[in-house]
């Protein structure tokens, strides 16, 4: 059987606490959801039909450890994603997959980690997230959430504390949406929520989470594909 790829490549992981580590990305095509901030709109649709054992190979060429599954929505794949991460394991590759939550996660061999991204109300997918698979999270997994203003943030904030997700894992995270066009400036200007007005909530609130810039964004143009 075979996977639908947008891209195969290695850079660093600019997200999670993963961040700053070398690391092979594997980027399905096709995504269910349309985020108002999305930045990988390109992958919504094309890519290429690609066995399960091209994709080893492709991954075995590069060095990084570190291998995550994202997307688009990876787990519209589900069968073959999950045999890949198998393989990926088996293969002594640490595996990430990245994903929305909104497909059911149960599938997923228990060394995968998963790094579970709750849709807020602003990015226009509110409510997508399958509350089923809170009880999959363990302490290796993590969960962030976009923010693209304060009815995020509360949102974020009140979901973390309503689920005790804390108590699930230490790995919460909120991150600032970059704009969809942005491109060029380095910047945290380039964020929908400043930086700065979300540090102040979290200390205000005393938020049990990471505040989660996008690396790469500072690292290369934002606009930048394959980073």
């Amino acid at each position: 059987m075979a996977l639908q790829i947008t891209e195969i490549f290695e850079s660093l992981q600019g997200e999670s606490t993963h961040a700053g580590r070398p690391c092979v990305f594997v980027r399905l095509t096709g995504c269910n959801l349309r985020c108002a901030w999305c930045d990988t709109e390109y992958a919504f649709h094309g890519g290429r039909r690609m066995e399960r054992g091209e994709v080893l190979a492709a991954v075995a060429r590069f060095r990084a450890p570190l291998v995550e599954i994202t997307g688009g929505e990876p787990m519209l794949q589900a069968p073959e994603v999950i045999a890949l991460s198998r393989e990926l394991l088996a293969a002594g590759r640490e595996v990430l997959i990245e994903t929305s939550g909104e497909r059911d996660l149960a599938g997923l061999p228990a060394g995968v980690i998963k790094i579970v991204d709750v849709k807020c109300p602003l990015s226009g997918e509110g409510g997508s997230f399958r509350l089923g698979n809170l009880a999959l999270l363990t302490a290796r997994d993590e969960v962030k959430f976009v923010l693209a203003g304060r009815a995020d943030y509360e949102f974020a904030r009140d979901f973390i504390a309503r689920h005790e997700l804390a108590r699930r894992t230490p790995h919460l995270h909120l991150s600032p949406a970059f704009r969809k066009d942005a491109a060029g400036a380095r910047s945290a200007e380039q964020c929908l929520l400043d930086p700065r007005e979300l540090a102040a909530w979290m200390l205000a609130d005393a938020v049990p989470a990471r505040l989660a810039l996008q690396m790469h964004k500072f690292i290369w143009d934002p606009a930048r594909h394959g980073v």
